[in-house]
């Protein structure tokens, strides 16, 4: 069996699966605090229904989905090096740049979190128009991401 090839595909679909989260997140964010202009009862009926999405998306696709890319990774991770022999792949521009923009992601994973407890408690001080043009951060990074791991790129 080809556990590299295997490996790769279950990493994709999980990051697949984290990426559309972190897309759809801030959506949702900019959305509760556009309720805010909204006359009573309906932002506070629109604001709970948002708030039980925001808390689904992270719990149920967002936080498994992440757990499972790291999980991959770290397998590909292994299975590259030739199950713990040569790690000299992981010094390369293309991976260094890869895991630098995995851990700015996963930073920006937990900026999300924390901002979705402050939103339903309140407190958040973020517009829907800051939710807006941070959108596309998750994506930006993938880019960069997925360019180096294909290409392979050097100095």
């Amino acid at each position: 069996m080809d556990y590299y090839n295997l490996a790769r595909g279950l990493h994709i679909l999980a990051v697949i699966a984290w990426m559309a989260g972190m897309l759809f997140l801030p959506r949702l964010f900019a959305y509760d605090a556009e309720q805010n202009a909204k006359p009573e009862p309906l932002r506070g009926e629109m604001q709970a229904l948002l708030r039980i999405w925001q808390t689904r998306l992270l719990r149920i696709i967002i936080n498994p989905a992440m757990i499972l890319a790291f999980i991959f990774g770290g397998w590909l991770l292994w299975l590259r090096s030739g199950d713990g022999a040569d790690w000299s792949f992981a010094h390369q521009p293309w991976m260094m740049t890869k895991l630098i923009g995995v851990f700015l992601l996963a930073g920006w994973h937990g900026f999300l979190a924390g901002q979705r407890k402050k939103i339903a408690a309140g407190t958040s001080k973020y517009s829907g128009r800051f939710w807006r043009m941070t959108n596309e951060i998750p994506f930006v990074l993938a880019i960069i991401m997925v360019l180096s791991v294909t290409m392979e790129w050097s100095f």
